[in-house]
């Protein structure tokens, strides 16, 4: 009952465990239980059911539903590899009439989705006795639950033609360096039964995401099997509708840290830790019930799972209380551990376009690099503007070609979307107002969820905070330095009491030096998601003269 599927939070209902009454091997079947009482095919998507009495719209039909959760096990369960025809799938809709579910079943595709209701009872039984004989089923079900956890070989046939022929990458110098390390790694950590923890450091935009795609599609065209985890949900989410786009067995590689709390140790070649700067100190929250509280580290458990993890950050993007994503505290516990660690810096390949000089400008600017702030007098292959007000910011990204957002430090209140599906205006800056972009994984009107609002066109006209921003790069980037950072003194000094971040808002949990160091990574990211070009508004007008000082090229041009 409630069967937890390995590596995700999503439960079956039931699943039932024995013999197969004809090949003698074991046989499974999961089901799926409903108690609708009347449910319709919807227009709106092939999958897509409508049921009475039930708010929030369309819900995917159950045989589609169960179909999927039995394709996930034979891809992730080593229990079942090579056996295809071991688990089959049902749903029973115990309390509905066949009148009642009318169309419904003409979406059945296979055994592994098969739809019954009460009108059909023996049917089911049926169903069920020709999968399963009257042997026990115990060995069967203990087989199911203590399988080993990765990738089938299926599923990475499957994966490296999708992700090698969809995504064409050329890894340049470094990139191509900390591909070829990994891939040496998996080699000798086979072969010598020992384990290599691989670092890779670098900037925005230097070609971590890359690499890790190119590392997972080499890897399962290999037949090795690999994983790819972040910390960040917008990260994962967007990967997994682009790279795993139209298919749900690639998305289903794009993990979360917190997914390997009971995964095997070594039960992979390669973990794929992407955004590794957002490792946390534990997998566990509040939520966590006690009996699940290892008291592991999430660092633990990551380095556990595959003979050759791999951690792609940038250390200076740590934005939030509690999150340890750093080189010095991977190294360190990996060698308590006695692995091996090699590191690879791609700290002189940025991406196209991109400026190696603004991002050290930025860092000087912030004090999170020595020797003090450096003027800025322009790059040929970067632009970088002064705006006097908000009024221009926007306007100057409007007028850009291509991908442009807004960003600002979270020195404004969040509020909930109205009822008629309209965001507040709660970044008010004189008489400029706009919203921030939606708060949850669910898009609000024609405003998309708050996962894609870098990636989705709709996302430009609402504004982006570092939770919402971190991970990605546009084209052109409109940065508002809000009000918790100003000058005093000649120097960059933060705020506190300008801040509106939750995370930030106790001191028991975040001193104000831990806060200082916070605010500034968070604008060290905000700060270098452009791929073509920044232009900067400061709320504090010292802050404004402050930078205006700074900068020797000419500012924003007013209409």
């Amino acid at each position: 009952m409630e069967y937890k599927l390995p590596l995700t939070s999503r439960r079956a209902d039931v699943v039932l465990a024995g013999v197969h009454p004809r090949t003698g091997e074991d046989s499974y079947v999961v089901v799926e239980l409903k108690q609708w009482s009347r449910a319709e095919p919807s227009e709106s998507g092939e999958h897509l059911v409508i049921v009475d009495g039930m708010p929030g719209g369309e819900m995917l039909h159950p045989a589609e539903q169960v179909r999927r959760y039995c394709e996930y096990m034979c891809d992730f369960l080593g229990v079942l590899s090579g056996k295809p025809n071991a688990v089959y799938g049902a749903a029973y809709l115990h309390n509905a009439m066949d009148l009642d579910i009318d169309g419904l079943s003409e979406l059945v595709r296979d055994e592994r989705s098969r739809l019954f209701t009460k009108q059909r009872r023996g049917e089911f039984l049926r169903y069920l006795s020709e999968r399963l004989s009257d042997k026990p089923g115990a060995d069967a079900a203990d087989r199911l639950l203590s399988s080993p956890v990765a990738p089938s070989k299926q599923l990475m046939a499957y994966a490296s033609k999708e992700i090698r022929e969809r995504e064409q990458f050329t890894l340049l110098d470094e990139q191509q360096v900390a591909y070829e390390l990994v891939m040496g790694a998996v080699d000798r950590a086979r072969r010598a039964d020992f384990k290599q923890v691989v670092v890779v450091t670098g900037g925005p935009g230097s070609g971590k995401s890359v690499i890790a795609l190119s590392l997972l599609g080499e890897l399962y065209r290999q037949g090795r099997s690999a994983l790819h985890a972040t910390g960040s949900q917008s990260f994962t989410q967007t990967m997994r509708r682009y790279p795993g786009r139209g298919s749900t067995r690639i998305k289903n590689l794009f993990k979360y840290f917190n997914s390997f709390t009971d995964a095997e140790q070594n039960g992979m070649d390669v973990l794929i830790c992407d955004e590794a700067h957002r490792i946390r100190e534990t997998s566990t929250n509040r939520f966590t019930p006690a009996a699940k509280r290892t008291g592991r580290s999430q660092l633990d458990e990551l380095l556990s799972t595959a003979r050759v993890p791999v951690f792609l950050l940038d250390q200076h993007q740590v934005v939030r209380p509690g999150e340890l994503g750093t080189v010095a505290g991977i190294e360190d516990y990996a060698r308590t551990k006695g692995y091996d660690v090699r590191f690879v810096s791609l700290d002189e390949q940025f991406r196209c376009g991109g400026s190696r000089k603004y991002e050290q400008w930025v860092l000087r600017l912030l004090g999170l690099a020595d020797g003090g702030p450096m003027e800025w007098d322009g790059d040929d292959a970067f632009e970088v503007q002064l705006a006097d007000s908000p009024q221009e910011l926007e306007a100057f990204l409007s007028a850009k070609p291509g991908t442009a957002r807004m960003t600002a430090g979270y020195c404004w209140p969040w509020s909930e979307p109205r009822s008629d599906d309209t965001l507040v205006d709660d970044v008010v800056i004189g008489d400029w107002a706009r919203p921030w972009n939606v708060k949850k994984d669910r898009a609000v009107g024609d405003y998309p969820p708050s996962m894609l609002w870098a990636s989705e066109p709709n996302g430009f006209g609402q504004v982006g905070c570092v939770y919402t921003a971190q991970g990605f790069e546009y084209d052109w980037n409109g940065v508002i330095l809000g009000p918790d950072l100003t000058v005093q003194d000649g120097q960059l000094v933060t705020v506190r009491s300008e801040n509106k971040d939750p995370a930030f808002k106790s001191r028991k949990s975040v001193s104000d030096s831990d806060f200082d160091q916070l605010v500034r990574n968070v604008y060290k990211v905000l700060l270098t998601r452009g791929m073509r070009g920044t232009v900067i508004y400061a709320v504090n007008p010292a802050l404004r003269e402050y930078l205006a000082n700074l900068m020797r090229v000419p500012r924003v041009q007013r209409d």
